[in-house]
C-alpha cells in the first residue's frame, strides 16, 4: 500500500501544508481587463477595524474632529477656494492626530497606573510602536499639507499650533501655565485659514482673540473628566490647581467672553440673530453653573458650539 507523502519535505510540522481554512484567507475576484482582485475576508476586516477604532481613540479622536470642524468652517466663512480649503483642514486634521497620539505615548505609564481602560497604550489594545509609527506618517503628512496651503499659513500653523500642542505634552500639561498653548493654538486657528487665501490677509483682532478664549475655556473642560486620576498621577496644571469647581466657573465664564467678543468685536451693529445667540449663552451659563449632574458640563459645551457658530457666521 503507497503511503502519501506530505507536500513538503518537513515531516515533523503537525500542521497541513494546504493553505488556511477559507475563513482565514482572502478571495479573489475578476477585476477590469481580467485582472485578479483580492477581497479582504470578513475576519480581515474585523483584525483591522480592531486597530483602526483603538488608534482613533488614541489620537483623541473627538477634541481631534471638534478642531478640524472649526478650521473647515472658517475656511468656508473666509470664502477659500474649495482647494486651499481641503488641503488646510486635512493639515490641521493631521496635526491634531500627532498631539493626540504623541499625548497618549507620553501618558501610557501614567494612565496604566491609574487604570485607565479606556486608553488603548495603557490596556494593551496598541503597542507604542504602531502609533509611533501612524505618528511619523501623520507629521510628514501634516507639514507637506501645511505648506501645500501657504508658506505663511504652514508656518503658522506649525509653529504655533502643532508645536505649542507637543510642548503642552512635553513640559506645560503639569504647571500653571497650562493654559498658555491652548490660548496661542487656539488663537492661531484663524490666522492659519486666512493666511492660506487669496491674498493672505491677517484675521482681525476679534477673531484671533475669540477663538484664543473659546481655547483657554476648552483647557479647562477638557480636564474635569479626567480631575482625579491627573492629580492621583502628579499632573497639576492650573485647573487642577484651582480644583474643579474653579475650572468649572472659570471655563463657564470664558466661553460667555467669547461670545460677547464674537458679537460685539466686528465693526457695526450687532444684527438682532447674534443678540439672540448671547442671550442662550447667558441662559445656558446659568445652568452651567447652578445645575446639577452632568447637566453643567452639557450647558457649558452647549456654549462652546455656540460660540463657534457664531465665529464662523460672523467671519464671513
Amino acid at each position: 500500500m503507497r503511503t502519501r507523502r506530505p507536500c513538503s519535505g518537513v515531516v515533523a510540522s503537525p500542521a497541513p501544508c494546504a493553505t488556511s481554512s477559507p475563513a482565514a484567507r482572502s478571495t479573489s475576484a475578476t477585476g477590469p481587463e481580467g485582472t485578479e482582485v483580492t477581497v479582504p475576508t470578513r475576519a480581515e476586516a474585523t483584525r483591522r477595524s480592531a486597530v483602526l477604532l483603538p488608534l482613533l481613540r488614541a489620537a483623541h479622536f473627538g477634541p481631534t474632529v471638534a478642531v478640524t470642524t472649526i478650521v473647515a468652517l472658517l475656511a468656508v466663512a473666509l470664502d477659500l477656494s474649495a482647494y486651499r480649503g481641503l488641503v488646510v483642514t486635512a493639515a490641521v486634521f493631521t496635526g491634531q492626530l500627532t498631539i493626540g497620539w504623541g499625548n497618549d505615548l507620553l501618558d501610557a505609564d501614567r494612565d496604566r497606573a491609574v487604570g485607565r481602560k479606556d486608553k488603548p497604550l495603557a490596556n494593551r489594545e496598541l503597542s507604542p510602536a504602531v502609533v509611533l509609527r501612524c505618528l511619523v506618517v501623520a507629521a510628514v503628512a501634516c507639514v507637506v499639507l501645511s505648506f501645500l496651503a501657504g508658506w505663511r499659513s504652514g508656518a503658522t500653523h506649525l509653529g504655533l499650533g502643532v508645536a505649542l500642542g507637543h510642548l503642552y505634552n512635553l513640559y506645560f500639561k503639569a504647571t500653571s501655565w497650562s493654559w498658555l498653548p491652548y490660548a496661542v493654538a487656539f488663537g492661531s486657528l484663524p490666522a492659519v485659514v486666512s493666511l492660506a487665501g487669496s491674498p493672505p490677509e491677517w484675521p482681525p483682532a476679534w477673531m484671533i482673540g475669540t477663538a484664543a478664549t473659546l481655547g483657554v475655556a476648552a483647557h479647562f473642560l477638557n480636564t474635569l473628566p479626567d480631575f482625579d486620576d491627573d492629580a492621583a498621577t502628579g499632573v497639576h496644571g492650573l485647573p487642577h490647581r484651582i480644583g474643579a469647581g474653579g475650572s468649572r466657573l472659570l471655563a463657564t465664564g470664558l466661553l460667555v467672553a467669547a461670545t460677547a467678543v464674537a458679537v460685539l468685536g466686528p465693526a457695526g451693529a450687532p444684527a438682532t440673530w447674534a443678540w439672540g445667540a448671547l442671550a442662550v449663552v447667558v441662559a445656558l451659563a446659568a445652568l452651567a453653573l447652578f445645575g446639577r449632574g452632568r447637566a453643567p458640563f452639557y450647558a457649558a459645551v452647549a456654549i462652546a458650539l455656540v460660540d463657534v457658530a457664531l465665529l464662523a457666521v460672523v467671519a464671513g
